[in-house]
């Protein structure tokens, strides 16, 4: 199967009610007061095989929720969205942990999450164990893991399930240095067998390594795609010129 990814119009729309609390469009219609905000809006975007994609913006530009969407975690309330071969999404460093677990039993229980049976999540963990390099560690709670420590458990079980499809948010951030090259190569391995990666993220030397191609949320929509330098420098520039209005 080849990968792709192809949004049209796509909005995803958020309903809070008096107190702040997030309600169902459903439930928003019955009460009173309730307030309506955009966490994406009228993006339309196309990504084939191959390719790799950074999302810029600033906190609340609409990355994440474009990557949930992307993950089939939101559903659309406008436009639609198709994404085609296996996805593998880690967008949390924390995501599916149970912190009394140990890692061998997290490593299983991300597994089957990721889309493994249970017996290919029990035959992956040796694979998993060496992944990740946790070594006595992985015998270990999650809770006394670092979050950097999370992230390669993480990371290493969402590789067993073999994505086409391969998306993140921010969470290789948490990687140490030596950890990094084994993601930078893995991401350049699913590229080159016609898959996609998606990262969102702000080490932009380390998103310039990875990705060459770039997209620029602000406010929930979309407003620049291209080369990645390209964006990323009318990316800084906005948010210098609009430091320095303030």
């Amino acid at each position: 199967m080849t990968a792709s990814i192809r949004a049209r119009g796509a909005g995803v729309r958020f309903v809070f009610d008096r107190q702040r609390r997030p309600v169902t469009p459903a439930m928003g219609r019955l009460r009173r007061h309730c307030e309506t905000n955009w966490g994406l809006r009228g993006v339309d975007v196309e990504v084939g095989p191959g390719e790799s994609v950074a999302l810029l913006g600033g906190n609340g530009a609409g990355k994440t929720t474009l990557l949930k969407v992307m993950a089939g975690v939101y559903t659309l309330d406008e436009g639609a969205v198709a994404v085609e071969g296996r996805v593998g999404s880690l967008l949390s460093i924390n995501g599916g942990l149970m912190p009394e677990l140990t890692g061998r039993e997290n490593a299983v229980l991300l597994g089957v999450l990721a889309g493994l049976s249970r017996p290919q999540a029990f035959a992956s963990l040796e694979s998993v164990l060496q992944s990740s390099r946790l070594g006595n560690a992985f015998e270990r709670p999650v809770s006394s893991y670092s979050q950097g420590m999370r992230a390669r458990l993480g990371f290493a079980t969402i590789l067993e399930s073999r994505p086409q499809v391969l998306l993140l948010d921010e969470v290789h951030e948490a990687l140490d240095d030596d950890f990094r090259v084994d993601f930078e190569r893995i991401s350049e391995e699913i590229r080159s067998a016609g898959g996609i990666v998606v990262v969102a993220g702000h080490d932009h030397q380390l998103l310039s390594r990875m990705t060459s191609r770039a997209l620029h949320l602000k406010d929930a929509s979309l407003i620049d795609d291209g080369p990645f330098d390209t964006v990323l420098g009318g990316y800084l520039a906005r948010d210098r010129g609009e430091a320095a209005s303030r």
